[in-house]
């Protein structure tokens, strides 16, 4: 199990709000557009908020913009605990998802209000991704590892395959991040994330 100092974990949390709060302003009239675009794409709120499993095994709400039709969430079935090493989530033509929410999932812009996240304390920068509960009911054995660390907007998972990885390979890339996270690293994967981001590969 990875034991971090905690001087550079306290680096860590002042980077995230400094950044975030700075990616914040400079991108709150972008927000402003998008959240105009997705109220006049389809009908429901701008928003969706979610509970999302975050650092030590915490619930938060985590926030994005809507992508998908309203209550298509609860339309979603999650995979058996045997098949959730190989489970796969693609979003290739589902019609679930809305003409701007393929847009926006494909530019990774839904992910914007997620600064909120990492302001208040519930999400990092790098880390991560916040899972929900329902899978994470499934995880066993070293798979809550991966909880060690805060969540993130993206992380090593996200710049080594992103949606073309299954859950257990996404986990294991989690815990490689957990086992040989430092500060050079998160500035590596979020420079690799620009690149994937602006390339458009895979989905978030």
């Amino acid at each position: 199990m990875i034991l971090v100092k905690r001087p550079a974990l306290v680096v860590k949390e002042i980077f995230d709000v400094v950044i975030a709060v700075m990616l914040g302003i400079l991108t709150l009239p972008l927000m402003g557009g998008i959240a105009w675009v997705v109220h006049k794409d389809s009908p429901g709120p701008v928003f969706f908020k979610q509970t999302r499993i975050g650092q030590a095994g915490k619930p938060f709400v985590m926030w994005k913009f809507r992508t998908m039709r309203l209550g298509a969430e609860r339309e979603w079935v999650a995979p058996s605990a045997g098949d959730i090493d190989t489970y796969r989530f693609q979003d290739t033509g589902d019609p679930r998802i809305t003409k701007i929410g393929r847009w926006l999932r494909r530019t990774s812009l839904d992910e914007l209000p997620q600064l909120y996240n990492v302001m208040v304390g519930d999400m990092s920068l790098v880390g991560p991704r916040p899972e929900i509960p329902e899978m994470v009911a499934l995880y066993t054995g070293d798979m809550h590892r991966r909880h060690l660390m805060k969540p993130g907007l993206t992380g090593l998972a996200q710049v080594s395959g992103r949606g073309d990885l299954s859950t257990g390979e996404s986990i294991r890339w989690d815990l490689d991040y957990v086992d040989h996270w430092n500060l050079w690293l998160d500035i590596k994967i979020l420079w690799w994330t620009v690149g994937i981001v602006v390339r458009h590969e895979g989905a978030q």
